[in-house]
């Protein structure tokens, strides 16, 4: 940008730090914590003995812990996360699977659009138990059709369990992800972005978000969770008495034992388990209650303007720096023979720097920037002046159609690129229809998040196809009727309850403002047109 004459380095590097960029910081390094001690696997065992162990209600625990931890760490770390258990389980529920001709064939396929996708492959479970089987047991032996057309029925039946329960967990971190302001790097280029077009614009926060996008998350989960359990036969519509077989019954109480052993061996809640706990729901509850709109927030104590959403994430991951992670003794202060050890904290900053992962920060300040550019040119502009055909459309449908373009370029797109594209066209077009700006950007934001046809779609996604069980065709099957359902509630909620939280009925002063230094600088691009001429 400063070589072409864009934007000047004085403009360009603020982008990077802004205090959106802090926002997001301040939940990676509590994310790291969290990870440190543990927390978040002790978290997601206790759920899953909490839900049962039927398929429908294990695939259901899975979502519920995985669209949790992804309201607070990324994606991407919630699903590598979560996979290893779901693995662990199934192979407690299916560890005396003998893989079929079909299976194998299945395999050969997912190899093949695995290496034409350039994903990485690992072992599957299937296989390495049909590799670790006594040979002995493949004698020929003669079995009666009813017993053959039973194990195919049970083969069928294990198989889809399989493929329900690895393709729940990535649709759960990238449902989950909306939930909150640092889910997921498109809402904070949201917040970043209205700052950067809309200075007055004040509605949007961690609390007014949580209130929006929370209900939404939790309708489409139960939603995903009652479409992926009928699909892969957790849940039997035409069988709800059907007695189970005593082949089901051993496996349900096995996987609970898995569940129980893992849980135990974490031992118990260690003092700095407690303390990472404590300053998590701290870090939540500050952030809820900074401004909250509908109540004074704790933050009109102090100036106007000063303290931002940034300011109190970090004051609370500070802590986690100097917070003894062992519990002190107040002894050690009266006795002049105690050991003057040092005392290990919560979190080290070796260990942040380790597993922060900076990459993200420089993506989201890329973001800001290009943003800026596009506003300071006025390409934005000139953009928004293109979209005549679409000012007849009314603002419900213009949503709709926002919702489901935008999640189907998300498809084949990074949803952080996608949304940098689109939030300054969206922005424009607002202002042409003279609709709140917030009306069309929030869609087009949380629409980001719902991809769910392809591998490569997210990494969630690329993560959770590499175990080798899933097929393309699975994937594009269950996701095409969730990226449906998404854009159905989505509009729902736009229309709804979005519209008291956001004030969306009007449009607002703070884009006034900005529409009459567009049409400033739409006149100014002019001149300088014609008297280049």
């Amino acid at each position: 940008f400063p070589f072409l004459g864009i934007l000047p380095s004085n403009k360009v590097c603020p982008q990077y730090f802004l205090d959106t960029n802090f926002l997001f910081l301040s939940g990676l390094i509590m994310a790291s914590a969290i990870e440190e001690w543990n927390l978040h696997r002790r978290i997601a065992l206790r759920v899953l003995m909490l839900v049962g162990v039927q398929p429908a209600r294990l695939i259901l625990g899975m979502m519920l812990t995985t669209s949790f931890l992804s309201m607070w760490l990324s994606n991407t770390a919630s699903t590598a996360m979560m996979l290893p258990i779901a693995n662990a389980i199934l192979k407690s529920l299916f560890g005396d699977k003998d893989p079929s001709k079909d299976m194998n064939r299945e395999n050969e396929e997912n190899q093949a659009s695995l290496q034409q996708n350039k994903l990485y492959t690992v072992p599957t479970e299937m296989q390495f138990l049909a590799s670790t089987e006594d040979k002995d047991l493949a004698e020929d032996k003669e079995i009666s059709s009813d017993v053959l057309s039973d194990i195919k029925k049970e083969e069928e039946y294990k198989t889809n369990i399989w493929k329900g329960f690895l393709i729940s967990i990535p649709y759960a971190a990238s449902i989950g992800g909306t939930a909150t302001l640092t889910g997921t790097a498109p809402n904070l280029i949201l917040l970043g972005q209205l700052k950067s077009y809309f200075p007055e614009c004040d509605v949007v926060n961690f609390g007014s978000w949580f209130m929006f996008a929370f209900p939404l998350m939790l309708i489409f989960l139960l939603m995903g969770w009652l479409w992926i359990s009928i699909l892969y036969g957790g849940i039997n519509l035409r069988g709800w008495k059907t007695k189970k077989s005593n082949i089901r019954v051993d496996a349900e109480a096995r996987a609970k034992e898995v569940i129980k052993e893992d849980y135990q061996k974490l031992g118990p809640t260690k003092f700095a388990e407690q303390a990472i706990f404590f300053f998590f729901c701290m870090f939540a509850i500050m952030l809820f209650s900074r401004d909250p709109k509908f109540i004074p927030g704790w933050a009109s104590l102090f100036a106007p303007g000063f303290i931002s959403d940034a300011v109190t994430g970090i004051t609370i991951v500070i802590i986690l720096f100097f917070f003894p992670s062992q519990k002190p003794s107040f002894r050690w202060w009266f006795d002049l023979k105690a050991p003057n050890t040092e005392t290990q904290p919560l979190l080290t900053w070796r260990k942040a720097q380790e597993t922060v992962p900076w990459n993200i920060i420089l993506l989201l300040g890329g973001g800001f920037a290009m943003a800026k550019g596009c506003e300071e040119s006025g390409l934005s502009v000139w953009i928004g002046g293109r979209l005549h055909p679409l000012e007849g459309v009314p603002p419900p449908v213009a949503v709709i159609l926002i919702t489901v373009v935008i999640a189907l370029f998300t498809e084949f797109a990074s949803n952080t690129a996608t949304i940098i594209i689109f939030l300054p066209v969206l922005a424009e077009l607002a202002i042409r229809l003279k609709v709140n700006p917030l009306y069309l950007m929030i869609p087009g934001t949380i629409g980001c998040s719902y991809a769910f046809m392809l591998p490569v779609s997210t990494p969630p996604n690329s993560i959770a196809f590499s175990s080798g069980h899933l097929m393309v065709k699975d994937m594009a099957r269950t996701g095409l009727l969730m990226n449906l359902m998404g854009v159905l509630l989505l509009s729902l909620a736009m229309n709804t309850w979005a519209k008291s939280i956001f004030q969306l009925g009007t449009f607002p002063a703070w884009a006034n403002i900005h529409a009459e230094n567009a049409t400033s600088l739409v006149t100014a691009v002019e001149n300088v047109t014609l008297s280049a001429l």
